[in-house]
Order: C-alpha cells, then structure tokens, then sequence
C-alpha cells in the first residue's frame, strides 16, 4: 500500500494576523478546517502538524493528528516551508521509522480546501506520472504592468486584441493550498517543485488565501455557507413532521421564578418568524415537552403551534401522534436538547439538537446546530428547510 503522509505547518507566530492559526473562523479554529478534511482524505495515510506550538499541538492532537515539535531555528517569519517538511520528514523517520511515498503539504490559511482536493492533487500526480503537482485554479484575467514613463502593457497578451473568455487560452492561478510531491524526489531537491510538476485544478470559488482581516470575513461567510449545505443534505429528502421539545429549544433552557412561583422563560423572535414561514409552505408541527408549566401551552398558542406538555415518556406520545396524522416516522425531523429526547432523537429520520445541547444527546443526532436553544437555533433549522425545498432537495409533504 502507499504511503502518503500530509505535513501541515503551523507556526504559533505571525506578524500579519497575530495568532493566525488559531483565530476563530465561523466558529472555529482557523487550522482545524484543513486538519479536519487532511483526517477525511482517502489517499492520506497520516496527518502530521508542525508546528512551534503547544495550543496548535493540542489542538492537533485533539482532532486525531500526529505532531512534530519544530526547533525555533527553522519556526521564524523567514523560515521556509520546505525547511518545516524536510524536519518533519527526518523526525518521523527517527522517531517511528516511517519513510513515506508521497507527501502532500496542505496549508492552514486555506480554509475552503476539502478532502476531495487533497485526494484529487495526489491523484493527479500519479495518473499524470508527476514528481510534484500543485493547486490552483483556471484564470482568465488580463494582468497589466506599469513601464517606465508610466504607459500600460500587457503581460502575457496582445493589448491590441481583445479575446473573449471562451477564446481565451486558460493559464492557472496557483492558490497555495496544496503541494502534493514523490517524497524521496522532495528528499532530494529540498524545494516543492521537481522533476515534472503537474496542475491539480481546483475550482474557483475553493480558492481563498488568508493574508489579511478582510480575507477572514469573506472566509468565515463562504464556511458558514458549506457548513449550512452540508447539514442540509442530512435532512430526509420528504419531511412529513417536525416536532420540537420546549425546553432548551425554543427557550434557552433557563427559568425566571417571581417572589409570586410564577416562572418566566426567555424565548427568540426569529424562531416564531422561521415557524410561521414553514407553515405557510405546509409543514406540519407540533410540540412535545416534559414541562408542566403553563408558559409551554401560552407560548405555543402565540406561535399558532399544537403542544402536549407535562410529558414524562415521550417517545410512545411521538409514535400515537404520528399514527393519528398518517405520518410515517421516515419523514420525522425531531428536535431536542437533553436525555429525555434520546429516544425520539434516534427514532426519528433526523435528529436535531442545538450547539448547546446536552454532551449525551450530541452524538444521538444527525445535525448539530450552530445556534443555541433559544437563540435561533429553530430559525437556522427553518431556513436550512426552506432553502433544501427551494433547492429542490426536500419536499415538504403537507397532509
């Protein structure tokens, strides 16, 4: 079998963007989104982070990679990279005696890069019989230079021609995410292109350098948007019912007691406009909840939404509501946030708890959210509905 092992350098220092490898993306850490898609490539055999580091070691080491301790001498602004994965390469081979066939360096401040790119360099490499390759996308800008005297002239085309896109020859913007390379070949040359280097073409809009704050904004927008598509797809394809606890889904799980014993609980706006927006396209909803409180049933009639509350068992409750409707549980998105859901989360065809679920029920659901219990949390799962049947994706299947 090949080996194949992927370097990411990750220094702690950067005098861009100060801590760069470890600012919060859309959430997250900037490095774990290459780290997570290096772990999910096929044609990856180990996933090594070096780095000068101890957070960014931990954080590697938390997601499943392996580290390289880099000596400050090659972790300053002017180190080079290949300086980073030759030290890798001679520490992994001292250390473990793992001599590698191929290496890929993939670079953290290339956040839209996926599994399947890494996959696809590699790929390209080998069935192109190349010793290097690297990424980039096609490019059809005209590019310009400045003579002296100050007079424009083009650079790479006739400035009196204008061609259009479609006659245009394409040239290939290298994008800097990933450089895939024969590892004994790198061993030798000591620099990422050698021998017959080829071109992994990458598509444009996965084409993004972090080098300044405007970059991180543009990022974190395009992150989120993956983020959204890719939790989209796990909804069912049909969805009949969508059931919501009350508790810590449309509340934010906390309680306000008056002198009086009457309680309070803090609700989101947004989620009774997402409601009313999957009604009008017919979706059917109801609520079932342990709590006894009045409050469930007065803020489920403002909401125009069926309720039961007061519920200890709530999954046969679930089974008998299903059946009176015709509704088949293959249909049923259900959201919930602690153990007393477990059972309707796992029976259901889709499992949705908020970001601040229970750490027991977040591994029973098929979608995570990224907003709290009553914080939005129903308004992201409503607008990830309507924009799947917009999409053509999901249908809702009013009855």
């Amino acid at each position: 079998m090949t080996e194949c092992v992927a370097i990411i350098p990750a220094r702690g220092g950067s005098k861009g963007i100060p801590r760069k490898n470890l600012l919060s993306v859309a959430g997250r850490p900037l490095m774990s989104y290459v780290l997570g898609e290096a772990l999910a490539a096929k044609r990856v055999s180990r996933v090594i982070v070096s780095t000068d580091d101890a957070e960014i070691a931990a954080v590697a080491r938390g997601a499943g990679a392996g580290v390289v301790e880099r000596p400050a001498v090659i972790s300053g602004d002017t180190a080079s990279s290949e300086s980073a994965l030759t030290h890798a390469l001679g520490e992994l081979e001292k250390r473990d005696g793992y001599r590698p066939d191929l290496m890929v360096m993939l670079q953290c401040t290339s956040p839209l890069t996926l599994a399947q790119d890494i996959d696809g360099a590699i790929e390209t490499m080998l069935d192109e019989n190349g010793d290097s390759c690297f990424s980039a996308s096609a490019f059809f800008h005209f590019l310009w230079r400045r003579e002296a005297g100050g007079a424009a002239a083009g650079i790479g085309h006739d400035a009196t021609r204008r061609l259009r896109r479609q006659d245009m020859e394409p040239r290939y913007l290298e994008n800097g995410a990933i450089y895939a390379m024969r590892a004994e070949g790198f061993r030798k040359s000591q620099f990422r292109f050698f021998g017959k280097t080829v071109i992994h073409v990458m598509p444009a809009e996965r084409h993004l350098e972090i080098d300044d704050p405007a970059d991180i904004e543009l990022a974190a927008l395009r992150l989120r948007e993956r983020d959204n598509a890719r939790r989209g797809e796990l909804l069912p394809r049909r969805i009949g019912a969508l059931i919501f606890d009350f508790d810590g889904v449309l509340t934010d799980n906390r309680v306000m007691v008056g002198q009086d014993g009457n309680e309070a609980v803090m609700c989101d706006r947004s989620d009774g406009l997402g409601i009313e927006m999957l009604r009008q396209r017919g979706m059917r909803m109801t609520v079932i909840s342990k709590e006894v409180n009045p409050v469930v049933a007065a803020r489920c009639r403002k909401l125009q939404l069926e309720c039961t509350h007061g519920v200890d068992d709530k999954l046969p409750l679930m089974h008998a509501w299903l059946r009176k409707h015709g509704i088949p549980i293959e249909e049923v998105v259900y959201v919930g946030n602690d153990v007393n859901d477990l059972g309707c989360l796992v029976a259901a065809a889709c499992g949705v708890v908020p970001a601040d679920a229970h750490p027991d029920v977040r591994g029973a659901a098929n979608i995570v959210l990224a907003q709290a219990g009553g914080r939005g949390a129903v308004r992201e799962l409503c607008d990830l509905i309507t924009q799947g049947q917009d999409a053509g994706r999901i249908v809702i299947a009013s009855r």
